[in-house]
């Protein structure tokens, strides 16, 4: 009768009573509020200020940070869309995924793979030696060893006091074509331990290519910001950054949940805690703009 569509009148309907507002952005149930905005913020300051390991932190490893500590349940979105209005995104922000590897058959449960490998550590004009047995499916370091030299003893020693930590424990050994590990020594150590030992495919280095990602980590967040006075000291240093990495940083390749978590079966309970705080949060955040929309 008045020549108003159905859509119009229920939306002037669902209005009425409510002062007009032209052109104005009105508040929507998942909009964060104010305080949420400022603890995103103080977060990222106080974090960035206090930890140098934070500094290479990027947006969503920060997000999930704070979703465990309780201080503020918000999408990675949300996170980036704050800390770029405040100048606080960093450049480790640029690096992208790639979909390389993709054809290796990941395995589904911890110490089906242990990968190791070796990595050169500048020291005083020389070199140290950076020998490192992760399990594929956590990305847990199981055990490392700095040592002087990388011969075949030095790598059989790494992988064997790895296998003291996990005794009953049988996983496949996977390695590149390094010499220490195409040996007829490292052979009969893998035969006398009851393994089975893989090789990677020639100019193909995906199917080690977690260590080689753990590698360069801990190039870029260790070895590249310290000094190294004495083997001591770096064996020290390095030590204090692998407990760091199992434990406590988010991988990001592993829902943002650390080594340790995956490694010990928590990673279910530990992503029902987050989306459930994710859950209550938005509710909150419903009723708070519904309050505000009738005030």
């Amino acid at each position: 009768m008045i020549g108003i569509s159905k859509g119009k009148y229920f939306h002037w309907k669902k209005r009425m009573g409510r002062e007009n507002q032209h052109n104005c952005n009105l508040p929507k149930s998942n909009w964060l509020l104010p305080w949420e905005r400022e603890a995103i913020i103080n977060y990222a300051k106080t974090h960035y200020a206090e930890n140098d390991y934070f500094l290479r932190d990027g947006y969503r490893r920060l997000t999930y940070r704070m979703l465990d500590d309780d201080l503020a349940a918000v999408s990675p979105s949300s996170v980036y869309r704050i800390l770029k209005a405040e100048g606080l995104l960093n450049q480790w922000n640029t690096v992208k995924t790639s979909s390389k590897g993709n054809g290796f058959k990941q395995p589904d449960g911890p110490h089906q793979h242990w990968h190791t490998d070796i990595k050169y550590i500048n020291f005083q004009g020389t070199f140290l030696f950076l020998i490192s047995v992760m399990d594929g499916y956590s990305r847990f370091i199981v055990h490392h060893e700095v040592r002087a030299n990388m011969t075949e003893y030095d790598v059989q020693l790494t992988i064997q006091k790895a296998r003291e930590k996990y005794p009953d424990k049988m996983p496949s050994i996977i390695s590149d074509n390094g010499g220490q590990f195409i040996s007829k020594d490292f052979r009969e150590f893998i035969k006398f331990l009851e393994l089975t030992h893989i090789r990677t495919s020639v100019a193909y280095p995906q199917s080690n290519g977690k260590l080689e990602r753990f590698h360069r980590s801990v190039g870029i967040e260790c070895l590249h910001t310290n000094s190294f006075i004495t083997i001591e000291g770096a064996r020290e240093i390095i030590a204090k950054y692998i407990n760091y990495y199992n434990q406590t940083r988010l991988h990001s390749a592993i829902y943002y949940l650390t080594p340790e978590d995956l490694l010990s079966g928590r990673e279910k309970q530990r992503v029902a805690q987050r989306e459930q705080k994710l859950q209550q949060a938005a509710i909150l955040r419903e009723e708070y703009w519904r309050k505000y929309a009738a005030a």
